[in-house]
């Protein structure tokens, strides 16, 4: 209101990867609305899961190594799709590229809007907690109590107005007879072994592949339907495991029987936000749900504490793009948001229909094709840019090569040539 003095909101960002250096980024373009914000990083770098480590399990501190990257992944998206809609990869590069160049890429995005100086490295955040403020006008405001500690074990709980979390996700398995893909970085350890790779998606395929290259004998176990394109002659396509025999024998439920020198488990990620009470924000925080969250993004009782990327089987980049840009508009108050019980009844009524329609929990937040209309949505709520049909149209085609042929399909290169239109080109030398 005209007259009125405002003071610049104050901003938490847990995580450094991409979803946090987007937030940061967007926050930093509103210094009239936001001060600079903090990003706690428990790492020593940004770049979060694509900052590649050698090592598995914890660090020289106890924390745990986040990066599930191994050695010779090579991104399932072309770049001309996967990028931040503001911020286009090198056009010298190959449209499927490797993960040191998403690495490069977002060391970049962080370099470019100045986002490093209000990175704190190597500290984690142990607990936040909402305040409920009484103001003068006897509306209640909610802040935010964060409390962080660093490696030298110094520990301090500071106030803010929002908390956008983007710590991602966290590993799903873990026992010492067995690994999984978030551990695993290169084929050599299992040179002349049989290996089971339970799981079918984007990682278990990709991993098959590479252990084809030195692996005697590889079963690659999932649910139906089966694959429809050829694997390699040491790669063979199995019903899913009924259980792990007493002898260390796998029982397949086709009644086949395997023994296996090593069992890799390629079957997602747990959320956890050790940090975070689900109960006092009145949501679920569960090994493979959130929520119910208004617009997957925020508690309907707590509208200034934000879960950036939660939805899976999306473009990231452009979703992070779009879902930290409507968050800002929340709290702009360009968005008006509705009341807590409609907030609330709309994300229950969204959670209803996908349990009714036969979702099994671990696929609630897999989004897929839904993702354009929820993005778009957002964006005309909060008036920022559209993801461009082109963008959308290009990952459809890529989702449908990847389908007929799980390699060759990143031999292809593309190029964005309007708002609506793709083409192929000729591969860089």
């Amino acid at each position: 209101k005209p007259g009125v003095m405002y003071m610049a909101l104050r901003v938490a960002v847990i995580g450094a990867g991409a979803a946090g250096l987007c937030a940061a980024r967007h926050l930093l373009s509103k210094p009239g609305t936001f001060s600079p914000p903090v990003v706690f990083e428990s790492g020593g770098t940004v770049g979060g899961t694509w900052a590649y480590e050698e090592r598995v399990g914890t660090y020289d501190n106890g924390r745990a190594i986040h990066s599930s990257m191994y050695q010779n992944l090579r991104t399932n998206l072309p770049k001309e799709v996967m990028m931040f809609p503001d911020f286009p990869f090198d056009p010298e590069l190959d449209s499927f590229i490797p993960h040191q160049e998403v690495l490069r890429y977002l060391q970049q995005y962080c370099a470019h809007f100045n986002i490093a100086p209000h990175i704190r490295f190597n500290t984690a955040v142990e607990r936040v907690r909402p305040v409920v403020m009484e103001t003068t006008d006897k509306k209640p405001r909610t802040e935010w109590e964060v409390t962080s500690s660093d490696d030298a074990g110094s520990e301090r709980t500071e106030r803010f107005d929002s908390v956008f979390v983007c710590s991602g996700y966290k590993l799903y398995f873990l026992k010492w007879e067995l690994m999984h893909s978030h551990s695993y970085r290169h084929p050599d350890p299992f040179s002349g072994k049989t290996v089971v790779v339970l799981g079918a998606k984007a990682s278990a395929i990709d991993i098959s592949m590479e252990l084809s290259t030195v692996a005697q004998k590889v079963y690659l176990s999932h649910r139906p339907p089966p694959l429809t394109f050829p694997l390699p002659p040491n790669v063979t396509e199995t019903e899913s495991i009924q259980k792990i025999q007493d002898d260390g024998t796998v029982l397949f439920q086709d009644g086949r029987v395997v023994s296996t020198d090593s069992l890799l488990l390629c079957t997602g990620y747990n959320f956890t936000f050790p940090f975070v009470s689900g109960a006092e924000l009145g949501v679920r925080v569960e090994a493979d749900f959130v929520g119910p969250l208004y617009r997957h993004l925020m508690p309907p009782s707590y509208p200034s504490i934000f879960f950036i990327g939660l939805c899976t089987q999306i473009c990231p980049f452009p979703h992070f793009h779009c879902q930290v840009q409507y968050c800002l508009a929340v709290l702009e108050g360009s968005v008006t948001l509705p009341s807590v019980q409609q907030m609330a009844q709309e994300s229950d009524s969204w959670l209803e229909d996908r349990l009714r329609r036969g979702v099994p929990q671990r696929h609630l937040l897999r989004v897929e094709q839904e993702q354009w209309e929820y993005c778009r949505a957002l964006a005309n709520d909060a008036n920022f840019c559209q993801i461009r049909d082109g963008v959308r149209a290009l990952f459809q085609e890529v989702w449908r090569q990847r389908r007929v042929h799980p390699v060759l399909y990143r031999k292809h290169n593309y190029r964005l040539i309007s708002d609506t239109q793709w083409e192929r080109i000729a591969a860089h030398d």
